[in-house]
């Protein structure tokens, strides 16, 4: 058995037991049908973004069911496989699962799912929304459905979110900014200009609050602006640059439609966004949460505060975070424990008592995991997580078919150990010289 990841792994968990079927009322969602049933719909939609491999997607699924049974001919409830159909969930901002959307009248600006897990609570906040939109229509707010059609027959969209851009405010917001910018040069009277114009302002929207503002889209008139155009070679319209702080402008070479722009700009988040949480395992809940919510969990097992001290731990620990961050797109969760806090753990993964540091990659869906048989560090742990990333490498189950008991333990506090104190043994009131006496 190996452990088989990305699409591969999704196909064959569908085929045995996909979550949804065409027997359901659920409506599965792909990149090929979305638009046509979500966006250009005038029907409020409940969508689910799930990973097959993912326990809480799983517990949801019966309850998502019974909503949607429930709610037939009333909401539309969908559901996308985001492990599968990447490019969907990244363009809207899925980064774990499940994440649940409502696409009420604005299809372009979809409303995230707070509420609870259950039908019943589903249910209330599916009518809650239609209740919401049936009023904004009768006052006459209908809010544009979906698919900009409207934006582009009245020559243009909301383009509140698009930053226009100056020769005179160009340097001080773009060159000097840490966040990344796409910017768009374009000429009033280019009819691909205008074509891009409301994919460019709906992107900008959604872009804004996936991003919270980290990437950024601007335009800029190159007609008005031409100390900007000629400084950046710009010849045609509409040209669009990326701009990153310490890096030369490079071209944007995508699509133009708003789904390309949005999975490009995910994209650049992603690459500038820090690395995955490094959490240490202080309780059952920390290692239960972190492992059900991603795909693989990185588990290390440091030696003992004695053994490195504080410097030499957190020179482990810099190894890890700098792994996490160069597989950061993967989504895995990463955990660490001490040697000899979680002997239960470590027993069910195989390292107990010896050999450390070491680390195991562990698919909690499957109960599998691979153990680290490099050195641990960057170039060994490199290895190992590559071949795990394409499915390759040995596995085994991890002892019992569950996670054993976790231990309730106090977070490292950063500094080095201290050996336990042991008590003085007072020799003063002995008289050796006697004793010594006694024995003659």
């Amino acid at each position: 058995f190996a452990l088989v990841l990305g699409a591969v792994s999704c196909t064959l968990f569908l085929a045995v037991n996909g979550l949804y079927s065409a027997s359901d009322d659920v409506i599965e969602l792909t990149p090929t049908n979305f638009n046509r049933e979500v966006i250009q719909s005038e029907s409020l939609w409940l969508v689910e973004f799930y990973a097959p491999w993912c326990g809480h997607c799983q517990r949801l699924t019966p309850e998502w069911k019974k909503a949607a049974t429930a709610l037939k001919g009333v909401v539309k409830v969908g559901a996308v496989d985001a492990d599968k159909h990447q490019s969907l969930g990244g363009q809207y901002g899925v980064r774990g699962f499940p994440t649940i959307k409502i696409f009420g009248a604005n299809k372009n600006k979809a409303e995230d799912y707070q509420g609870g897990r259950t039908s019943e609570a589903i249910v209330d906040a599916a009518l809650s929304a239609l209740r919401s939109l049936v009023k904004d229509r009768l006052s006459g707010r209908s809010g544009g459905y979906s698919s900009g059609k409207q934006s582009r027959e009245s020559g243009g969209g909301d383009k509140k979110d698009v930053i226009e851009l100056t020769d005179d405010s160009f340097d001080k917001n773009v060159l000097n900014s840490d966040d990344v910018w796409m910017v768009e040069f374009y000429a009033p009277w280019c009819g691909h200009c205008k074509n891009l114009e409301p994919e460019w302002a709906a992107a900008a929207t959604e872009v804004k609050e996936q991003t919270k503002g980290k990437v950024k889209l601007a335009a800029v008139d190159a007609t008005v602006n031409q100390m900007l155009a000629s400084r950046y070679g710009i010849r045609g319209f509409p040209t669009i640059k990326i701009f990153q702080k310490g890096e030369d402008p490079a071209d944007y070479e995508g699509g133009r439609t708003r789904s390309d722009i949005i999975a490009r700009a995910l994209d650049l988040f992603s690459d500038n966004a820090p690395p995955p949480e490094l959490l240490e395992i202080i309780s059952e809940d920390v290692l239960k949460s972190t492992c059900d919510a991603h795909q693989l969990c990185i588990i290390s097992v440091l030696p003992h505060i004695l053994d490195t001290g504080a410097s030499g731990r957190n020179s482990y620990l810099d190894v890890m975070l700098k792994m996490a961050e160069k597989y950061k797109k993967k989504m895995w969760g990463w955990l660490w424990t001490e040697a000899g806090a979680q002997s239960d753990l470590e027993s069910s993964l195989g390292i107990g008592g010896f050999g450390y540091p070491a680390m195991a990659a562990v698919n909690a869906r499957k109960m599998k995991f691979a153990l680290l048989k490099g050195s641990f560090s960057e170039q060994g742990i490199n290895e190992f997580l590559r071949e795990l990333s394409v499915g390759r490498g040995s596995t085994a189950p991890v002892g019992g078919g569950a996670f054993p008991k976790i231990n309730v333990v106090e977070a490292w506090d950063g500094k080095d150990g201290e050996l336990p104190v042991e008590d003085d043994i007072d020799l003063s009131d002995v008289d050796l010289d006697d004793w010594d006496k006694d024995e003659l």
